[in-house]
């Protein structure tokens, strides 16, 4: 299991490798960025402890989203960990949290 600093989130994402083989491992460095310096983050609209992080990356697919699917855990450790993460040329529902300025 790899962990990831991500300082929106004032802690580390927790990722297991085998269950990302879209991204993973070829597209290692972006799902880090993603999660270190996001363009913007929003709220899931389908579940309370569930933020959207994406920034995006002109470089894939002639330009994408990387959108990282993070929980947070509400049990007493309060970890944070990758649900899934995907590429997408537009960004579907959640309210904004934050956004880059």
């Amino acid at each position: 299991m790899a962990r990831f600093p991500c300082p929106y989130l004032k802690g580390e994402v927790e990722l297991t490798t085998e269950r990302h083989p879209d991204l993973l491992p070829r597209h290692y460095d972006l799902l880090v960025a993603t999660l270190a310096e996001p363009d913007l983050v929003r709220r899931s609209p389908r579940l309370a402890n569930t933020r959207l992080i994406s920034p995006w990356f002109d470089q894939v697919r002639g330009g994408k989203h990387l959108v990282a699917v993070v929980v947070k855990d509400l049990s007493p450790e309060s970890r944070h960990w990758l649900v899934t993460a995907y590429f997408a040329r537009r960004l579907a529902g959640g309210e904004k949290e934050w956004q880059r300025d």
